[in-house]
């Protein structure tokens, strides 16, 4: 029978990541030089994670995390998520270990089962049983044998996990969960299903625009897109949103709900929400930016401004 993890080890990278993070499909469009140049901005602005993702046509997760972690001191780094598609067990055991003993604390190995477009892209037939698929992989990378030191601390795993079965696994068999596209209901649902030690870290898209039709315009981007997703519509009709809100980019409620827009305060009373409902940190997505680094790091800091309490440039709540 594989061991829990201990509840002691989510509580510790709790600490170490403190209460707000950074989300950014961004860096993708960059070049090394340039995502490490916003990696360094992200941490110099007192944000305590960096997230990265990994779709078809994203650099190799683990690698790209390798190159931010060189290029910072600081910062935490954490794939949001590595595809378990892309490599197989052991590879992913193994590179996550590489990062945990060279970088201790500082790499968070965020997994999941993606979806089935992108899977078939990378030429492989989605799993009819992804919560039978996820556990059977961490089996093999639990048994995975190398010969590796043990790194102190161990790697940090989370799932990307929805709903109440893959909740229950990234409790039972990771440190946490790293939930994506959600509003404050699902943190709290997802607090009350995998209890109070392992770890929650919700992503919220944020648009810094105080005018509602603008803001809006620049949400439906985001909402549209993964709206069209059968698991992520499932999700919110879990959560009690009636289908016809659904609909194209959804409805006005539907983007206010998952999409924090306004000024300052507005970003800062959304992320607060979902502290209070059980999440131990929060990733801030900002929508809308042009690409470049230059734009990349303008955005951050614009973000990292309007959150920072009076005598203290960093971004706290």
């Amino acid at each position: 029978m594989i061991a829990k993890p201990a509840p002691s080890r989510a509580r510790a990278a709790a600490a170490r990541l403190g209460r707000i993070g950074a989300w950014s499909f961004g860096l993708d469009g960059l070049g090394v030089a340039d995502a490490a140049r916003v990696a360094r901005a992200v941490e110099e602005l007192g944000f305590g994670s960096l997230w990265i993702a990994e779709g078809t046509a994203s650099r190799e997760a683990l690698s790209h995390a390798a190159v931010l972690l060189s290029a910072t001191s600081r910062l935490v780094i954490a794939t949001g998520i590595a595809s378990i598609w892309a490599r197989d067990p052991t590879a992913m055991a193994a590179g996550a270990r590489t990062l945990a003993d060279a970088f201790p604390g500082r790499f968070i190995l965020g997994m999941g089962v993606s979806h089935a477009g992108a899977v078939g892209r990378r030429g492989h037939e989605y799993a009819a049983r992804p919560l039978g698929k996820m556990r059977e992989y961490l089996d093999a990378m639990d048994s995975a044998p190398l010969s590796s030191p043990l790194p102190d601390p161990p790697v940090t795993r989370v799932l990307a996990a929805l709903r109440p079965r893959m909740l229950e696994l990234a409790a039972q068999r990771t440190e946490g969960v790293h939930s994506y596209f959600v509003p404050v209901a699902h943190t709290r649902r997802a607090r009350a299903a995998i209890g109070a030690g392992p770890l929650l870290v919700p992503e919220l898209a944020v648009v810094p625009d105080e005018r509602p039709d603008t803001a809006r315009a620049v949400a439906r981007t985001y909402t549209s897109h993964y709206l069209a997703r059968e698991n992520y519509r499932e999700n919110l009709r879990w959560l009690g949103i009636p289908g016809e809100e659904l609909q194209g980019g959804g409805s006005d409620d539907v983007v206010d709900a998952l999409v924090a827009w306004g000024d300052g305060a507005a970003i800062q009373a959304r992320a607060l929400e979902h502290l209070e409902a059980g999440a131990d940190h929060v990733v801030l997505q900002p929508l809308g930016a042009a690409p470049g680094a230059d734009q990349a790091i303008a955005q951050f800091t614009r973000l990292a401004t309007a959150l920072a309490t009076p005598g203290n440039s960093r971004p706290r709540l």
